[in-house]
């Protein structure tokens, strides 16, 4: 009875392990590929085709020239690229409770609404062809890349008086200024499309539009309103509205280069703004209006050696290292994020395959 008993014991184990090797083969065929639809996964998260197909057809633009195929293709991968990277900050953030919030998203949304009528706000959204849903995702997805990189990466960073002194002295020519300067903040209201997708404030599509809304602008700043804080929600020039116009220090000879420009900021005393002026895409006949800018004038500076004791020498020495060092570190952030991703791209793979056969 006993050896009958382990008999049948054996043949339950047996065909239990058959029935789970069965189990597990019917469950890995479940395993299908994804639909066409699909572009891309990040940690099982789908990117769609039509969340690229609607980039890809705001990144044309007004241009009637359709693209060959090759270069769709580029401009795709290109778009499907950011949207991944995008995604993995997206998920860091969900993971750190760094989500940008209702609150911050419809905040930011008025901010962009101000200089329109509800009429011009919603032919700008028609003339990208995005729904008032579409930019109110983007600006959530861009607070919460800004509030992700300011925890993990800004609030890290220390420049130290030593930091400032060593690069001093590696730099001290460069403090020698051979010929005056200005320090001046700008307002730019763009004639031309900018790629930026999710800043609506920073499209505008003629020299009208932006006539019209540099005027709009200039009005808020002679009502009282901060320069620095209109260009931070308005200015269309996204390497200088970060920090609210400030274009550094330029040489005057470099200004002598639009001598309209040159003209109005030389008549200016420190603090003043210029009146609306046309930006021209070059020099000489012929040259086109691509936008038009209020100059502030924030310091003039003489020529001759600037030494370390100057508080304006070390704040451009600290925003430098500051910056530098942000940079690095978003870097390598992004590297790291993007190492313990799992990241799928089936439309690179696609790509390869066709161009294989």
């Amino acid at each position: 009875m006993l050896v009958e008993s382990l008999f049948f014991q054996r043949r339950r184990f047996v065909a239990q392990v058959l029935s789970s090797g069965l189990l597990l083969t019917v469950m890995a065929g479940c395993h299908h590929a994804p639909s066409p639809d699909v572009m891309a996964t990040v940690n099982g998260k789908e990117i769609m085709r039509t969340e690229v197909e609607k980039y890809y057809q705001a990144s044309l633009g007004a241009d009637p020239q359709e693209p060959s195929p090759e270069q769709a293709d580029i401009v795709r991968l290109n778009i499907l690229h950011q949207l991944i990277e995008d995604e993995i900050l997206q998920q860091r953030a969900a993971k750190l409770n760094l989500a940008a919030t209702d609150e911050d998203v419809n905040a930011k949304l008025t901010e962009m609404k101000a200089p329109y009528t509800q009429e011009e706000f919603d032919n700008q959204l028609k003339q990208r062809n995005i729904t008032l849903e579409d930019l109110k995702r983007d600006l959530r997805r861009s607070l919460t890349n800004e509030k992700l990189l300011n925890k993990e990466i800004e609030s890290k960073i220390n420049i130290t008086d030593s930091d400032i002194s060593s690069y001093y002295a590696a730099h001290k020519a460069e403090f020698n200024l051979i010929e005056p300067k200005y320090h001046l903040a700008e307002i730019v209201a763009s004639a031309v499309p900018t790629q930026q997708a999710s800043s609506l404030q920073n499209r505008t599509f003629s020299e009208a539009d932006a006539k019209k809304k540099i005027q709009a602008l200039y009005n808020r700043l002679k009502s009282g309103e901060d320069f620095g804080a209109v260009a931070i929600q308005f200015s269309d020039n996204s390497n200088t509205a970060s920090n609210g116009g400030d274009r550094g220090f330029i040489g005057e000879a470099a200004l002598h280069g639009d001598p309209e420009a040159y003209n109005a900021i030389s008549k200016l005393k420190p603090g003043d703004i210029s009146d609306p002026l046309p930006i021209y895409d070059s020099a000489g006949p012929g040259h086109r209006i691509v936008g038009y800018a209020i100059y502030k004038l924030i310091a003039r500076e003489p020529a001759g050696q600037r030494e370390l004791n100057d508080p304006r020498v070390q704040q451009t020495i600290r925003q430098l290292l500051r910056e530098a060092h942000a940079q690095l570190l978003k870097n390598a952030y992004f590297e790291m994020l993007h190492d313990q991703a799992k990241v799928r791209n089936y439309y690179a793979e696609e790509i390869l395959k066709n161009g294989a056969k």
